[in-house]
């Protein structure tokens, strides 16, 4: 576990269908803590498909594993794309580690039947 500082979360979702940003997209934070999955935060991207500030940075930062769990069907539906039921991607969990107190981009590239993340800067 590493001390506050400079450490933060980011992420940021990329609608690839529609070639825009992917705005008013719930994303769950959880920190993993052996087998539980301890809930942190809910937030919803803006129209820039980003969050108005890091998910987690100061002291609510710490080294850990965590996941972000994108509610991917939900805004896929409200914006107009024609899913089955059930939908192929609905809830997309990204687990995920961070071992030292620096920044943390997380993003997402989104479209019905795909995604891909990375470790962003």
């Amino acid at each position: 576990m590493s001390n506050a500082g400079e450490g933060r979360l980011t992420t940021h979702v990329l609608d690839t269908a529609s070639g825009k940003p992917a705005g008013g997209l719930v994303i769950a934070l959880y920190r993993l803590e052996g087998e539980a999955r301890v809930h942190v935060k809910t937030v919803t991207t803006n129209s820039d498909g980003r969050c108005d500030g890091p998910l987690l940075e100061g002291e609510a930062f710490r080294t850990g594993f965590y996941e972000l769990v994108f509610e991917a069907g939900a805004y896929l539906r409200a914006h107009g794309a024609e899913l089955p039921a059930p939908a192929f991607l609905d809830q997309i969990p990204i687990r995920f580690g961070m071992a030292e107190n620096t920044h943390y981009h997380v993003p997402l590239l989104l479209s019905p039947y795909g995604y891909s993340t990375y470790r962003g800067s």
